[in-house]
């Protein structure tokens, strides 16, 4: 690849750019030894407008998601200096590479009250590394998959192409590695530094998947834990990702009780916490949102039934979890009726936070978007305002750049706990005492709250009575 590359390390090719895409680029290409990278990175996306446009960003060394995490932005620019990282739309270069990382979503469809997983789009996808891939090429999903998606649909998808394509069948190889990658101020270490999952479809492929695993993360201090199979690893990232929304939905209901009986469950979550076996105990808030959360608990339902043909396993805890979850924001929507006599309309809404988590700039599947939609339903006026957001693509909608004049406003919910609205001054702010402040998220600081109740502003929160 002297055309491309200046040295003759191994080519790691991306599919999909992503937010876990991108930053797996990133943190690949900036392995090194004796200052000399260890590989060679290919970012691949669609032709579309949004791929194009994060090749170009990567391309120009400039990060194609907003964040605040400044390890991840200075390893792009050092790895487009060092030439060792380019993304393109070029599906040949599949066959340029040693090792190819599968990171493109496969989606959620709802449609007339049921649930689908979109196969198709995946395999079709994967597919495409199938027909251009060299014989001895590892590939590694990293997706969320539904567990048995390696064993019973890509592994044979490959053998059939390869077969196609007169290659020898069984000469590639293939396993699973899950992403925990966290956009936010440890996007570039929540890869490099945190434990890995892994398994392959047989022996040789884990032992590759292994070897390479290691010279990207430190398992110095984040030892890689290796499954006896890929339906294992794709089944535990779906189950741990489950256990966190089943914990949400769980504490939802807690937070109801404590703010009718009047008092703090966060300060009780506190208290809790400080008990080993309880420190990772949720909390009550605006609702949860993002791309893994909200759809991963129904996958081994959907998976038991269509890809592992088996009756009986409905998984009523992560089912009804999903549901209880979806439903969070509709409890602030609720109180702020109750607030305001069943009638939003004409009302001003500030909404504060439209990203799925603090400190990140990913939209997907937020619950600020359900919010949103339901106050508009009912007449609202609903402005919003992000630190990290100019153009909310779900809902079709500029973002306020500039904290706006609280006096414009009837309501202000505070609903994503970014950094940057620990720093607003209340009492400033706010310079009107019939304004609805709605903490629906544990977003303001104790100090901010203090302000609040001693300039006798009016305040309601989730979670506290």
């Amino acid at each position: 690849m002297s055309e491309i590359f200046h040295n003759n390390k191994p080519i790691v090719c991306i599919q999909g750019l992503g937010y876990v895409g991108s930053a797996m680029a990133i943190a690949v290409s900036s392995r090194l030894d004796n200052n000399e990278p260890l590989f060679n990175v290919i970012g691949l996306d669609l032709s579309s407008k949004m791929g194009k446009e994060r090749i170009k960003s990567i391309n120009s060394g400039i990060v194609p998601f907003k964040t605040n995490d400044k390890n991840l932005s200075q390893e792009l620019k050092k790895s487009i200096k060092r030439g060792n990282l380019i993304a393109t739309v070029d599906e040949k270069m599949y066959s340029k590479a040693s090792i190819v990382l599968v990171s493109i979503n496969c989606d959620l469809i709802r449609s007339k009250g049921k649930e689908n997983i979109a196969l198709d789009p995946f395999t079709n996808s994967v597919k495409t590394i199938a027909n251009n891939i060299s014989e001895g090429t590892l590939v590694i999903v990293e997706s969320t998959v539904p567990p048995g998606t390696c064993e019973k649909i890509i592994y044979p998808l490959f053998k059939e192409t390869f077969d196609k394509r007169k290659l020898h069948k069984n000469n590639f190889f293939l396993a699973h590695s899950y992403e925990r990658v966290m956009p936010g101020d440890n996007y570039f270490n929540s890869i490099i530094n945190y434990w890995r999952v892994y398994a392959g479809i047989n022996k040789e492929s884990a032992d590759i998947c292994e070897s390479f695993l290691s010279q990207v993360i430190n398992i110095t201090d984040y030892p890689l834990t290796r499954l006896s199979s890929t339906t294992s690893s794709e089944t535990a990232k779906v189950l741990e990702n489950s256990y966190r929304a089943v914990n949400i939905a769980f504490v939802e209901e807690w937070g109801r009780f404590a703010e009718d009986v009047g008092i703090d469950l966060y300060e009780v979550i506190e208290a809790i916490r400080m008990r080993p076996t309880h420190s990772n105990i949720r909390q009550p808030g605006f609702g949860v949102g993002g791309y893994c959360l909200t759809k991963d608990p129904l996958f081994a339902k959907i998976a038991a039934k269509d890809i592992l043909q088996l009756n009986g396993h409905d998984f009523p805890f992560s089912s009804q979890a999903v549901k209880i979850n979806n439903e969070m924001p509709m409890v602030t929507l609720n109180k702020l009726k109750k607030y305001f006599n069943d009638d939003l309309y004409g009302k001003k809404i500030l909404l504060m936070g439209v990203t799925y988590r603090q400190d990140v700039g990913d939209t997907r599947f937020s619950p600020s978007e359900i919010f949103y939609n339901e106050a508009k339903a009912e007449g609202a006026e609903v402005s919003a305002y992000d630190p990290l957001v100019e153009f909310w693509d779900e809902v079709d909608m500029d973002i306020e750049t500039v904290l706006p004049d609280s006096a414009d406003f009837d309501a202000i919910v505070f609903a994503v706990p970014h950094k940057e609205f620990a720093d607003i001054t209340i009492n400033k702010w706010i310079t009107q005492n019939n304004i609805l402040l709605f903490d629906a998220n544990n977003v303001l600081t104790k100090t901010q709250v203090s302000a609040i109740k001693e300039n006798n502003l009016n305040y309601m929160s989730i979670g506290r009575g």
